[in-house]
């Protein structure tokens, strides 16, 4: 035998074999990608709140960060289901939110780019008809 090699009798090996399967039993498949769901999810709230989602698209942040808690309530009473179909909701309400906070940003840009080439037109207009 190697000496790496424990030698257990057979009571002992069943009753480890059985507390093993025990164990794989009380391990949900779901868990995992639920818990992974709502940690996204959480991040994602996060990006969007950075991206100014609060101010520029309340609503859709509001909803994401909402689907995000009733995440967390589901993912503690071990529904893990439901953990994750309102993770993954939470996670696209918060890209919505981040994306429409972002288009607001551009467009605020744009509108300010547009204001300085009408006056810098007018500016140079009156230059060249004042010669």
């Amino acid at each position: 035998m190697d000496k790496h090699t424990i030698s257990l009798p057979l009571p002992a090996r069943a009753a480890l074999v059985a507390a093993l399967l025990t164990l794989a039993a009380c391990a949900s498949p779901e868990k995992t990608p639920a818990t992974a769901a709502v940690a996204v999810s959480h991040n994602a709230v996060e990006n969007a709140v950075s991206a100014g989602a609060p101010e520029l698209a309340p609503q859709e942040i509001n909803a994401a960060r909402e689907k995000m808690m009733r995440a967390n309530q589901a993912l503690a009473a071990k529904d893990y289901k439901t953990a994750r179909e309102l993770a993954v909701q939470a996670q696209a309400d918060a890209k919505l939110a981040q994306s429409k906070a972002a288009s607001a940003k551009a467009t605020a840009a744009a509108d300010a780019l547009n204001e300085d080439l009408r006056v810098l037109r007018q500016e140079v207009d009156r230059a060249n008809s004042g010669q």
